[in-house]
């Protein structure tokens, strides 16, 4: 029987965002993926603003940068004629209190790449090649066992093993939901000689359906979609016939049904859900890897909080928290999905999103700021950046030149705004600074 304080099965985004948070925190885990494996695909690319920030405080921030690029312009082709149509991605600024404003391309592999290679350097490893068999729990703990055969016990245990999730179904939790597109499709990453990398490929009315060819940066691929059906003899061919160019090799492909579901439980007991195993979206908007790193983000702190002794009622904020925003999240991916809308930016961003109505949020206004928003970067009267102070593992008090104190959470949301002083939060002793936000009235 191995121990340890939390098993987390699926090693996507969602899990290794969650297994990093806790191996800064010290806190040991178990990361299992019954893939043998790494993902090799570009699924999910599209990284939002919110989710850049997330990266930015758990120190990977400059390779995901390095490893991506600005969506490019959208390429219409019409029989011989072709035009641009503007880009998925703003091309907005950074500014003091948005420093990553823009939508950024990475192919989900590189990503998760990234996020294992940092994972080691914290001590930590995916265990490749074990699934999830079954598991019991109590009010103590959980007991599971892997398809090696090897027994686990643990404190806590999260499913984050993707829309067929083994650890939903032994809950009993259903993806409550609908189709919001009858025909399937199909995504694949193909390498194709001499297409102009410079533009993402548009064909709106080719026969059998529309074909979109997205250049993905620092590869030689191209990520290839349409519907199932219009693929017809292979990918190849068809590729040839819509653009005229040969495709050296297919590297990857899917096939997938367009839907909108989620749960109505984020936890039952000792055993929490989250990322697609708790909601799953369609690919418009760039909403699903993002919403399922935010819920490891959210879940990280309170999980290492409680395993060191602090209440059991913090993890009860987890679905409190998180729930709602995947309900309103996937409205949005409905919505982008039927109206086929090109724009973005503030609507999917992920900057506004809130715990304002979270038991965890209190104390008064200041300027624009509510208790629950997520606190926007600023330069201090002493030059620093507060992003720069925030990250870690720890809340962040900030002694603000207007009077007030806000204590920033470590998910960096605001949890006070008032006179009171927290010399620790969630078990940790809180870093204290201050200064001026001469951008105090901006979101």
């Amino acid at each position: 029987m191995y121990e340890s304080k939390v098993l987390i099965v699926g090693a996507g985004p969602t899990g290794l965002t969650l297994a990093l948070d806790l191996a800064r925190r010290r806190i040991s885990f178990r990361l299992i993926e019954a893939a043998t494996t790494p993902f090799e695909g570009s699924r999910g690319k599209g990284i939002q603003p919110r989710t850049l920030e997330i990266f930015d405080d758990l120190g990977v921030i400059d390779a995901i940068l390095a490893a991506g690029a600005v969506y490019p312009k959208l390429r219409i082709h019409l029989g011989p004629f072709s035009f641009r149509a503007g880009s998925l991605s703003s091309s907005k600024r950074p500014t003091e209190s948005v420093p990553y404003p823009n939508l950024w391309m990475v192919p989900q592999a590189r990503t998760e790449l990234i996020l294992r290679e940092h994972l080691r350097t914290l001590g930590g490893e995916v265990e490749f090649g074990k699934a999830l068999a079954t598991f019991t729990q109590n009010g103590h703990g959980v007991e599971a066992t892997l398809s090696t055969g090897e027994m686990v016990r643990v404190d806590f245990l999260v499913g984050a093993d993707g829309g067929h999730s083994t650890v939903r179904k032994a809950l009993g939790l259903i993806l409550e939901g609908e189709a919001v597109d009858e025909k399937p499709m199909l995504v694949a990453d193909v390498e194709i000689e001499g297409l102009d990398r410079r533009d993402w490929h548009i064909w709106p009315f080719a026969k059998g359906g529309m074909i979109g060819l997205c250049p993905l940066p620092n590869t030689s691929l191209f990520q290839f979609t349409s519907e199932a059906k219009t693929v017809g003899a292979g990918i190849e061919e068809l590729v040839h016939k819509v653009t005229g160019h040969r495709v050296e090799r297919v590297a990857w492909s899917s096939i997938y049904q367009p839907a909108v579901r989620m749960v109505d439980r984020y936890c039952v007991g000792r055993v929490f859900l989250a990322g697609d195993a708790a909601h799953v979206h369609p690919p418009a908007g760039g909403q699903g890897l993002n919403t399922g790193v935010q819920d490891a983000y959210n879940l990280g702190w309170k999980l290492a909080h409680v395993t060191r002794g602090g209440p059991d009622s913090l993890l009860d904020t987890y679905e409190a928290e998180r729930l709602p925003i995947a309900a309103a999240v996937l409205g949005l991916t409905k919505r982008l999905h039927q109206t086929r809308s090109i724009r973005r930016g503030d609507a999917t961003n992920q900057l506004a999103l809130h715990y304002r109505t979270s038991s965890l949020s209190s104390g008064i206004t200041l300027g624009s700021l509510h208790p629950g928003d997520r606190m926007p970067d600023a330069r201090l009267d002493d030059g620093s950046r507060l992003f720069d102070h925030l990250r870690g593992s720890h809340a962040t008090e900030l002694v603000t030149a207007e009077g007030p104190r806000i204590l920033i959470r470590p998910d960096g949301y605001i949890a006070h705004i008032g006179s009171a002083h927290f010399a620790e939060y969630a078990g940790e002793l809180t870093r204290h600074v201050r200064g001026a936000i001469p951008q105090l009235s901006f979101r």
